[in-house]
């Protein structure tokens, strides 16, 4: 199968260290680093001044934002925030999902030094989650909040918390008080903006990024303009087509998270690329809308999280148009979240190669939101799924191997935090004797004999736990392997066993995927009981149990739980991930319940 020529190959160097740690940096230099987001705006303003930077879907249409357009307005947003004395500690809360004018709200705040704070719109838009959105502004204490449609967030607006802060939104609607967002659009000419935008330095704070929450309280992440832009280098200089010509993306995934407001965001930026905004997502009712989108402009490249890819890519075998639009352009296919399918993997493959002829980069890395985000990533073309490659220039990566090879990650450089806002103490915490951020995830060599092959996520250091028998169980991995055994019966689960002699699993069901293969189910106090879907759990358990050996992976017991998880409890975090420890603690009962073998809701393998 013939696959891209155009990617740089691996190259780095491993030092084995007398304590036993291994120290794993690239061997390409670092490229060139601007020194803040607003020099790429000056930049492609002027040499590409008429090209599409933002668009968002107007009617049949879109709204497109050129470059020097873009300019403009951020210019005369910048002038306004000064004139209200905004500064470095004066944060703007960002309460709604992507947009256009939330971009320019973004980079007219980098761009003057007010650091903005986007969070998960559904902690405005979901009531019982307005306890996530009060703890923010708790903490943050901004002096501005935005959202797109006032009469839409009209609870959230409400919320004592928010009492003394000016409301800005694009739609004032029927609420009162709420400056237009048109009105910062008129700037101020009394104030010196190219002085404002001179003080503006690497050091500069430019977003205060959440944590997602699913492994303790969210952290505000200090996210400065060297660690952005350092981060687009890095990303440049491991993709060298993003420099050849413009990238293009249609993009759904939330600037309130890193890898959509960073990492792609910034990507478009830096390399004068285009992102259309789609208002889409991989999720039933919105899906169509993605579609809708792609039907009228592709990308250069496409990311998503695995289920949206396996969801494309099912729509894309059912409509040849598509399909040859999808990929006659396409030089990367960027998965993240979890690792992608490997059928879906190889769908992807075949339809590049029908429609093209080779097969553009499919790829993954690994980061996190400390990080900015992207810290290692697969260069080279590869067959398989699941692998995040290498460390990317200007990168430490310092490794400290378990008895089974497994490493523990900790990494320096400069798109590395340097603290989490108004705490010093976890601030401290994070950080080793030599400087290293402690990430708490582990990694695994591909090939221990050969760095350069790469490496893969094993999970997170936080979620092992051991069996009463002493046995280590790497949690993490055998859930991704035992979401794939129960596809698509399950929509998500939690492995448990900590301190118990066996491990069980506790199944969220995809209870539409259920309906239709017609189980009858009956909810038993916080559990589902049906013996058919019970039947059909245990042959999958016990096909499973006959392939492996060894205790550490052998799952002897399930039980399908009734209620989702609920983001109001903190079982689910805004990106959909999954607290584990939440979802334990909030049902003991149901935990209890699992390693009882005469309950009737309890699968036994």
């Amino acid at each position: 199968m013939k696959r891209t020529t155009r990617f740089r190959p691996h190259s780095v160097t491993r030092e084995n260290r007398a304590d036993g740690s291994i120290l794993l940096t690239s061997n390409y230099l670092l490229g060139p680093v601007a020194e803040k987001t607003g020099a790429w705006l000056h930049h492609w303003a002027s040499e590409a001044p008429d090209r599409v930077f933002l668009a968002e879907r107007y009617g049949a249409g879109w709204r497109r934002e050129s470059y020097v357009s873009v300019l403009e307005k951020v210019r005369a947003i910048g002038a306004s925030l000064l004139a209200r004395g905004m500064g470095p500690d004066t944060p703007i809360l960002i309460m709604s999902g992507n947009g256009i004018d939330h971009g320019l709200l973004s980079l007219a705040a980098q761009y003057v030094g007010v650091p903005t704070a986007p969070v998960a719109e559904q902690y405005s838009l979901v009531h019982g989650a307005h306890g996530r959105l009060r703890g923010a502004i708790e903490l943050l204490k901004p002096k501005m909040a935005y959202v797109v449609d006032a009469d839409l967030y009209v609870e959230a607006l409400g919320l004592d918390a928010l009492a003394g802060v000016e409301i800005v939104s694009s739609r004032q609607g029927h609420v009162i008080g709420v400056t237009p967002f048109e009105e910062l659009l008129t700037g101020d000419g009394s104030v010196d903006l190219d002085a404002a935008y001179a003080q503006v330095t690497p050091d500069t704070v430019g977003k205060i990024l959440m944590t997602s929450g699913s492994t303790s309280s969210p952290k505000g992440v200090l996210t400065t303009q060297r660690m952005m832009c350092t981060n687009q280098t890095q990303l440049a200089d491991a993709l060298p087509f993003l420099r050849d010509r413009p990238p293009r993306i249609v993009d759904w995934l939330p600037w309130n998270h890193v890898f959509g407001g960073s990492h792609n965001f910034n990507m478009m930026l830096a390399n004068g690329g285009s992102l259309y905004i789609d208002d889409g997502k991989p999720v039933k009712g919105l899906f169509e809308r993605t579609l809708e989108n792609l039907s009228l402009v592709t990308g250069t490249a496409a990311f998503n999280v695995p289920v949206g890819f396996g969801m494309l890519l099912a729509a894309l075998r059912a409509d040849g148009g598509l399909r040859q639009r999808f990929f006659e352009d396409l030089d990367l296919v960027f998965y993240a979240g979890a690792s992608l399918p490997q059928d879906v993997w190889t769908g992807f493959e075949q339809m590049a190669m029908e429609v093209k002829g080779e097969v553009p980069l499919m790829t993954s890395s690994w980061g996190l939101t400390e990080t900015a985000p992207a810290t290692m990533m697969q260069m080279e073309p590869t067959e398989r799924s699941g692998i995040v490659g290498v460390p990317l220039t200007g990168v430490t990566m310092k490794l400290l191997p378990d008895d089974d090879l497994r490493c523990e990650v900790r990494v320096k450089g400069p798109n590395v935090m340097t603290g989490y806002f108004e705490d010093p103490e976890k601030t401290k915490d994070a950080f080793d004797e030599e400087g290293f951020f402690i990430t708490g995830d582990a990694m695994a060599f591909i090939d221990p004999a050969d760095p350069n092959k790469g490496m893969r996520f094993d999970g997170r250091i936080s979620d092992d736990f051991k069996l009463l028998t002493g046995t280590w169980v790497r949690a993490a991995q055998l859930r991704l392997d035992m979401l794939a055994h129960l596809a698509p019966l399950a929509s998500d689960l939690v492995i448990t066993g900590a301190d118990r002699n066996q491990i069980g699993v506790m199944i969220f069901p995809d209870r539409a995927e259920l309906q239709r293969e017609g189980f009858e189910l009956h909810e038993d106090g916080g559990a589902l009981t049906c013996k058919l879907l019970q039947g059909e759990i245990h042959r999958r358990l016990a096909a499973r149990a006959r392939e492996i050996s060894g205790s550490s992976t052998l799952i002897s017991r399930a039980i399908v739980l009734s209620e989702p998880p609920s983001m109001p409890e903190g079982e689910m975090t805004a990106k959909g991930n999954l607290n584990f420890r939440k979802v334990l603690t909030r049902r003991k009962d149901l935990l209890e319940r699992l390693y009882n073998d005469a309950d009737p809701a309890v699968t036994l393998a």
